[in-house]
């Protein structure tokens, strides 16, 4: 019988994750337990998708605000810091901003804008336009900040992100000074200890710095990376990924997780016989189209995955052909002309005009903001996503 449904993407009920759960036994059995009510089976090739969380959770990757003071006066030695093109957020940044005013004497805080990194909106173009300023070449003092512009508020939380990141620096004792650029080496005129808190371009942001002649340049991704008093950590990212947990603490991203996702794709095979992939899944990579905001303000949307999701998709642009190759057919001939025409594929399809128009971003990406979308980030309950049919295309029965 012909299939008349592709991909399908399920939410996976759970139960609380805490620390020291055997996170791959109740992955298995929450999936097993679901195909059963659900009235799914397990096929091969089909994903099994974890978020990040719970996998964060399970490892008691933890760490205080205290902790985070106590890295940042180690690694700079107090006095004053640069800290640098920070996004705007309170469950991402903000906690993490109070441990590191714990270990500052005084912190001047360079933010971009009319924007943050990731898409936050400190001002709009429109209010740059109005009043003549190129946000690329003028730099502002919070002063001229206020003349200009007066008080904002994210159209989204309704918080003034230039008073909050203050306020929370004042409160721990430590001195603030507040300047508007984007370019990185700007900080460099109030001092030579720089801590760049950007995410994705925060290679080239250390790189620049000091070629310019910074003293000490590090990242979120320096901070954090091997326990402090017994805390948690993250090796390779440090403070990136982490989100708030209480007032005074975060849970920092999840450490090395391949052992766990090979784990859970041996487990299955054993109990179902079939070979399916597993992933841990951060943010999902897409942008809102409505306030602007890019979703990925982790370092990665997947910090580990089988074998198998590794690469690209290597597809061919069914209305090119329907439109072009196969422009005098139709119906069931049309059907069979393009089923020979999958079937024959070249096994890499890079630069061919029959692919123009796919995917070109990573399986782990595309699949885990399929996942990110599905799971959402309240009340759903659904750490675990199961995705069938995503490898499927128009020829499988």
């Amino acid at each position: 019988m012909v299939r008349r449904v592709g991909t399908v993407s399920r939410g996976i009920r759970c139960p609380i994750i805490r620390e020291g759960d055997d996170l791959a036994k109740i992955v298995v059995d929450s999936v097993l337990k679901a195909a059963e009510s659900d009235g799914f089976s397990v096929r091969d090739r089909d994903v099994i998708a974890i978020t990040e969380s719970i996998v964060a959770r399970s490892q008691g990757n933890y760490a205080s605000i205290d902790d985070i003071g106590k890295d940042v006066n180690t690694k700079f030695g107090g006095g004053t810091i640069g800290v640098i093109f920070p996004i705007l957020s309170r469950n991402r940044f903000a906690i993490c901003l109070k441990g590191i005013a714990r270990g500052a004497d005084k912190i001047v805080l360079m933010l971009s804008y009319p924007r943050d990194e990731v898409g936050n909106q400190l001002l709009t173009e429109d209010q740059l336009e109005e009043k003549g300023i190129d946000p690329y070449s003028e730099v502002l003092t919070l002063q001229q900040y206020r003349s200009y512009f007066g008080t904002n508020v994210h159209p989204f939380t309704g918080v003034d992100y230039v008073s909050y990141y203050s306020d929370l620096i004042r409160n721990e004792g430590c001195e603030v000074e507040v300047v508007f650029a984007n370019h990185a080496k700007e900080i460099l005129n109030y001092t030579k200890k720089v801590l760049c808190c950007d995410i994705h371009t925060r290679k080239r942001t250390k790189r620049l710095l000091k070629a310019a002649g910074g003293e000490i340049v590090l990242g979120m991704d320096d901070i954090m990376t091997t326990s402090v008093d017994g805390s948690g950590y993250n090796t390779l990212y440090g403070l990136l990924g982490s989100n708030k947990s209480t007032e005074d603490s975060i849970k920092l991203f999840p450490n090395d997780c391949t052992d766990l996702v090979n784990d859970i794709q041996k487990t299955i095979l054993e109990k179902t016989g079939k070979h399916v992939e597993v992933m841990v899944y951060g943010d999902g990579a897409f942008k809102d189209p409505v306030g602007q905001i890019w979703e990925l303000a982790d370092p990665t949307v997947s910090p580990a995955s089988t074998e198998g999701l590794k690469g690209t998709p290597n597809e061919l642009k069914l209305k090119y052909l329907a439109d072009n190759d196969f422009g005098n057919l139709s119906g069931e001939e049309l059907r069979n002309a393009i089923s020979e025409r999958i079937k024959e594929k070249d096994s890499n399809l890079v630069g061919k005009m029959e692919s123009e128009g796919t995917t070109p971003r990573q399986l782990t990406d595309l699949i885990g903001s399929l996942a990110d979308l599905t799971s959402g980030s309240g009340d759903k309950g659904t750490p675990v996503v199961y995705v069938q049919g995503y490898f499927d295309n128009y020829t499988n029965e």
